[in-house]
């Protein structure tokens, strides 16, 4: 690996010790190939370089009272002094006034310290550093403990991609960051969405991977993979459903001396749920019981919201009710409460299983353990079974769970601000919003301050029933209450002005969130976009969509480019639709069925069938219908998804080609609807098939050789009308439409 290193400056080569310059070079040399700025080296380091800095200073004799080197060394002592004292904005003025780049220390400490302020502005500070460095070459003045602390402060402030980017950037030079700077960023990445968890566990391996390089234990000491970094890939793992990978990076985490805690396992109930296999749950709380893990109220509230998930209210309320009578039977009540799935022969994954829940072949006498100790239902956990009954529409339930924490003795029972948020939400989703409202009000009078979240609900709750001047009385409401609105507020006023056709409107949102310095998220992006389609500006969309692509914070995804897509489809602009589909692909990015509608759509508006055409014979491809040489490479190529057309896609496909007279087509494309269970409108291709085909081929002045070229399409046409159950020359009947008569030779094939 080659490192760039900074060249020293010609005073100070001049004047050092040819000693000097063999120990500096050695400690440089030692210092890039391992990277690891581990407190004992870098001191090391810095003493040797104020050493060499001290006694190339007393060599150089001048006639002036200071020297650039001089002022320089000044200027570094006035920003290191002012770090010291922690007045990091006056050290930040300090930086963007001098004249010169200050030295490693005073850069690395500022960066520390605007990453410690964990604020918008602060984290802009430190990344126009980086960006200067990186420009001038000078990265490696830099210490891994302000890029790690940087990297931290990033995925904090939800700038995930930037986290990553800078981790990675560290690892490729060869830095290894603290093991809490690096286990931080895969945590975030876990829980973010789009390519979060993916990019989370090709962090974690490629943090790992480095460290397995390095033969010496004591070098990697502070990176090394702890269980809350493994924690924190099982996460990702199990938001990806990835069970294999699950299995693997469990058992390596002994090689790592980490032991599982009761987190672990909590991330495996989450696996169990996204897989959907209620009948492990069990298994899971049973295993924590046998390795004596000390168990927390988080296990039991995961196990009721897991089957809240799976529509199981009736055992949610079960392990509720048991906690209320203090009963430690739990795992036989899940036992017999879920006796079904037990029994349910299950192959799936259950190679997996059986490694990470050897319990699962306990013989049948096998008696569960029991609790270690009585746990009492907490206001997480009323509110997760008050979650259940409004994700099932029991509004009354919903009301009457609130009202029975209200009346609870205990202080950790009663309800708190997610209680009422739950309440608000429920009442909200059935359009109640008087309701709603009042519950709000009583929530205050409780002495409870609704959050961001409660008000983000009621803004949705008044968007959806088209009440926008309601909508902006609330965010008035909520700048008063000293809550001040984010991107999901926004981004919420943006839909309702789409919802009223107030395309000004959506912009003026967007552009207020803008100035006050919110970032826009990729909802922001697209709905704005979507605001431009529906108004039929899809140049403004398009325009939305260029500075969607230039975002950093943002990635543009199928969704996105499917909005811009359709903004052009709506419009009936066939061209530029099919170049973003091309340049889509460019970036590999495949297309979905919502793409493929698009286009179809288009092409129905634009009045082109031959596009049509070319189209069903990429989605053929797609669906595997043909078996080309391209074919077998798609087939092949994991990145390339398995197509599954739709209704709405092949009906529009096969509408084109009934008017088109490409009945050819139209039999091939409705034989694939049949195949997959879709069942073909025949009334309406019989009704476009009367109105715009029922004189085809009954001109008797027709040339002999235009009749010749017409056989293959009566053919198709004749095996049309067959399909439809029209009379056709199968039937060998006459078919007649208004009196008019047509000769039966004029259908002969």
């Amino acid at each position: 690996m080659t490192v760039v290193k900074p060249p020293p400056s010609s005073s100070a080569t001049s004047t050092l010790s040819h000693r000097q310059h063999h120990i500096l070079n050695s400690i440089t040399h030692l210092h890039c190939s391992s990277k690891l700025f581990n407190s004992t080296t870098t001191r090391n380091i810095n003493i040797l370089r104020t050493e060499a800095t001290t006694n190339s200073s007393t060599s150089i004799s001048t006639t002036t009272a200071t020297t650039p080197s001089q002022r320089k060394t000044n200027s570094d002592d006035i920003l290191l002094n002012l770090l010291r004292q922690r007045k990091t904005e006056d050290a930040w003025i300090a930086y963007t006034q001098s004249p010169h780049l200050p030295n490693p220390t005073c850069l690395s400490r500022l960066i520390c310290q605007l990453s410690y302020q964990n604020t918008p502005s602060a984290l802009t500070r430190a990344q126009s550093i980086i960006r200067r460095l990186r420009h001038e070459r000078q990265l490696h003045r830099l210490d891994s403990n302000s890029l790690g602390l940087l990297a931290v402060s990033a995925a904090k402030s939800g700038d995930t991609l930037y986290a990553n980017s800078i981790l990675k950037s560290m690892l490729r030079s060869g830095y290894l960051p603290h093991v809490k700077a690096w286990s931080a960023v895969v945590s975030r990445l876990a829980a973010s969405g789009d390519d979060g968890p993916k990019e989370a566990v090709k962090l974690f391996s490629q943090v790992t991977r480095t460290i397995r390089r390095f033969s010496e234990p004591d070098l990697v000491m502070n990176s090394r993979p702890d269980t809350a970094a493994y924690n924190a890939v099982l996460n990702a793992c199990a938001n990806l459903g990835w069970t294999d990978k699950f299995r693997q990076l469990f058992d390596e985490m002994p090689e790592s001396e980490c032991e599982p805690d009761v987190l672990t396992y909590n991330v495996m109930i989450k696996l169990c749920a996204r897989i959907e296999r209620k009948d492990l749950l069990v298994f899971v709380l049973e295993r924590i019981l046998e390795k004596q893990i000390p168990l927390c109220m988080t296990t039991l509230q995961s196990l009721v919201a897991s089957y809240i998930g799976f529509g199981d209210l009736d055992t949610a309320e079960k392990i509720v009710q048991a906690m209320r009578e203090g009963r430690l039977d739990l795992c036989r009540i899940l036992r017999d409460a879920n006796l079904q799935e037990l029994e349910k022969e299950n192959d799936n994954d259950n190679e997996v299983f059986e490694k990470l829940l050897p319990n699962m072949n306990y013989p049948s006498d096998y008696e569960p353990p029991l609790l270690q100790k009585v746990f009492v239902p907490n206001t997480r956990m009323y509110t997760t079974l008050m979650k259940g009954y409004m994700k099932a529409g029991r509004i009354k339930d919903t009301l009457r769970m609130l009202e029975a924490m209200r009346n609870q003795e205990d202080s950790s029972s009663q309800p708190d601000h997610v209680s009422y948020t739950t309440v608000v939400s429920a009442l909200v989703n059935v359009g109640s919003m008087e309701k709603a409202r009042q519950v709000l009000t009583e929530m205050t009078r409780s002495g409870i301050q609704a959050n961001r979240v409660t008000y983000n609900i009621l803004l949705k709750g008044y968007c959806q029933q088209l009440q926008l001047d309601n909508a902006r009385e609330t965010i008035k409401e909520m700048i008063n209450a000293g809550i001040e609105p984010d991107a999901v507020s926004y981004n919420t006023l943006i839909d309702g002005c789409i919802l009223i056709d107030d395309c000004a409107g959506a912009l003026e949102f967007f552009n207020e969130m803008r100035a006050k310095g919110i970032a826009p998220t990729k909802i922001s992006y697209t709905t704005l976009m979507k605001a431009f389609s529906v108004s039929g500006q899809p140049k403004l969309a398009h325009d939305v969509f260029n500075e969607m692509e230039k975002d950093p914070r943002v990635k543009v995804d199928l969704v996105a480019w499917n909005m811009m897509i359709e903004a052009y489809s709506r419009a009936g602009m066939l061209d530029p639709a099919k170049e973003l589909v091309d340049k889509m692909k460019r970036k590999g990015v495949y297309p979905d069925v919502a793409t493929y509608g698009s286009l179809a759509s288009c092409i129905a508006l634009a009045r082109k069938p031959g596009e049509a055409l070319l189209l069903w014979n990429e989605i053929k491809e797609r669906c595997g219908l043909v078996t080309s040489d391209e074919t077998q490479v798609l087939k092949s190529s994991s990145k390339v998804p398995v197509l599954k057309p739709d209704e709405g896609l092949l009906d529009t496909l096969a509408d084109i080609c009934v008017r088109a007279a490409f009945f050819k087509k139209a039999l091939e494309i409705v034989a694939f609807m049949e195949e997959l269970g879709i069942a073909p409108n025949k009334t309406k291709y019989t009704r476009i098939y009367v109105e715009m085909h029922s004189r085809m081929f009954t001109s008797k002045h027709a040339s002999r050789a235009r009749q010749d070229r017409r056989v293959e399409r009566k053919r198709a046409a004749e095996a049309f009308k067959f399909w439809l159950g029209l009379p056709n020359s199968y039937y060998g009947s006459e078919w007649r439409l208004e009196g008019e008569g047509v000769e039966d030779d004029e259908y002969a094939i």
